[in-house]
C-alpha cells in the first residue's frame, strides 16, 4: 500500500480549505483518510488561523516512506519539518571542466561562427552607412 500525504478539500464554494491527511494512494481525493495531520486554510486573513499543522506525526510520517505531494511539501518546507535533515550532498564532476579534443574542437567552431557573424554585421552596417550617406549629402 503506498501511503500520500496530500489535501482533502472541505469548505463551501469559492472558500475552499483544505485537510492535511495521509491516505492510501489509491483512494480519492475527499475519500477515506489514515490520519488528518492539520488544516490549511489559503483564504483567511488571520495569519495565525491559515496553517495548524503536526509536526511530528508529519516526521514520522516521511520516515516510514510517505509520499507528500507537491503543494504539501511547500508546506513542510515553510513549517520546517524537513529542518533536521541532512542537505543533499553535491556530487562533484570533474570530468566537466577537462578540456578534451571534442570540446576544443567545438569551442573553436563557436569562435569562428562569432567572427562571421560580427563580421556579416559590419558588413551590413557599412553597406546601410554607405546607402544613407548620399541621401544626407542632397
Amino acid at each position: 500500500m503506498a501511503v500520500v500525504i496530500r489535501l482533502k478539500r472541505t469548505g463551501r464554494r469559492l472558500r475552499p480549505s483544505y485537510r492535511i491527511s495521509v491516505t492510501d494512494s489509491r483512494a480519492p481525493r475527499d475519500g477515506a483518510t489514515l490520519e488528518t495531520l492539520g488544516i490549511y486554510d489559503p483564504i483567511t486573513t488571520k495569519e495565525e488561523l491559515a496553517l495548524t499543522l503536526d509536526v511530528e506525526r508529519a516526521k514520522y510520517w516521511l520516515s516510514v516512506g510517505a509520499i507528500p505531494s507537491d503543494t504539501v511539501n511547500s508546506i513542510f518546507r515553510k513549517q520546517g519539518v524537513y529542518a533536521d535533515r541532512a542537505p543533499k550532498k553535491v556530487c562533484k564532476r570533474p570530468g566537466r571542466s577537462k578540456v578534451t579534443a571534442k570540446k576544443a574542437k567545438r569551442n573553436a567552431a563557436k569562435v569562428a561562427r562569432e567572427e562571421l557573424k560580427k563580421q556579416r554585421r559590419d558588413e551590413r552596417l557599412a553597406a546601410k552607412k554607405a546607402a544613407t550617406a548620399p541621401a544626407d549629402a542632397e
